[in-house]
């Protein structure tokens, strides 16, 4: 169950109005929800014209059950490991992990349906334990049953399992290690962008060192102790050091059609039926490498 709780800011508007800037649901689906039942306003049902007010307590009890049939498609995988439980890939940038919002097709989900006879249960995203943007490349952990799911779910919760990431950001960063600690929550102007915000966010912790300064850029190393949506890029971006090449939080103009210069390089958990520690590394794709070249030889 989500809950929130309406501030003196955001009153007068519409109950699906408020919620499509907070959430990630469309209005029109948020308009499905209340009208199923699922969206309470201090435990009573509401209309989609409900005007907020503020110090209203909004819960969403539940999921609107949409089962949508996904096309397994022959698309390539770059498979790291692979047994009866887990599968780890390198997912390409570009590549969507999961369906939703009308594109159902060219995912990571698709590929894994064509590849997997079994994966753990979800109507548009099966298998999928955790997620990374579209334009961030890297490794991530699939369940291919629903137990392992749940264990590698639980993982995620306790911050046990291992990320860490490798990044291009603009600025030269003269500390050699941080901690960024700042809430994240959704941008109330535009609801595709989140921001570092008190207002309907959650905890979120960075950590990242320095690997090497360049003329304009710095490459370093994070992890994270939280997983927030965009977490890295609107950290980054909050302490003055966007991203290079982030189109959506970056302050510079972008280079090429890459997308952000952010990998997810290494991932670490306990197998689910072993017990036992794995960890997992990989290389940084050659468009980020060629980048790095450019600004190293500045």
């Amino acid at each position: 169950m989500n809950e929130y709780i309406v501030t003196d800011e955001e009153k007068g508007l519409r109950i699906d109005q408020y919620l499509s800037k907070i959430t990630d649901y469309s209005r029109s689906k948020i308009v499905k929800m209340i009208k199923e039942g699922l969206i309470l306003v201090d435990d009573i049902s509401v209309k989609p014209s409900y005007i907020v007010k503020q110090n209203d307590n909004i819960n969403i009890i539940g999921e609107l059950n949409e089962s949508t049939d996904i096309t397994p498609e022959n698309i390539p995988l770059n498979i790291v490991y692979e047994d009866d439980d887990v599968l780890v890939v390198n997912k390409p940038s570009g590549m969507v992990v999961h369906p939703a919002h009308g594109n159902y097709s060219k995912t990571l989900v698709n590929a894994l349906l064509y590849h997997c006879n079994n994966l753990s249960t979800h109507d548009i995203r099966p298998g999928i334990v955790h997620r990374i943007d579209k334009d961030t490349s890297g490794l991530l952990m699939i369940a291919k049953n629903d137990n392992a799911h749940k264990i590698l779910a639980e993982q995620l919760s306790l911050k046990t399992t291992t990320r860490k990431y490798i990044a291009l950001v603009w600025g030269v960063i003269n500390h050699d290690t941080g901690t960024i600690d700042a809430p994240i929550g959704r941008d109330s102007n535009d609801r595709q962008k989140m921001n570092v915000t008190d207002i309907n966010s959650k905890d979120a912790v960075t950590h990242f060192k320095v690997l090497e300064r360049y003329k304009r850029t710095t490459l370093i190393e994070l992890q994270l102790e939280t997983g927030r949506t965009h977490q890295i890029r609107v950290h980054m971006n909050y302490i003055g050091y966007p991203i290079v090449n982030d189109k959506v939080y970056g302050h510079k103009k972008t280079i090429n059609d890459f997308g952000q210069l952010l990998h997810a390089k290494t991932l670490g958990f306990v197998h689910p039926t072993t017990n036992k520690y794995m960890e997992f590394d990989s290389d940084l794709p050659e468009e980020f490498i060629e980048l790095i070249d450019i600004f190293k030889n500045e």
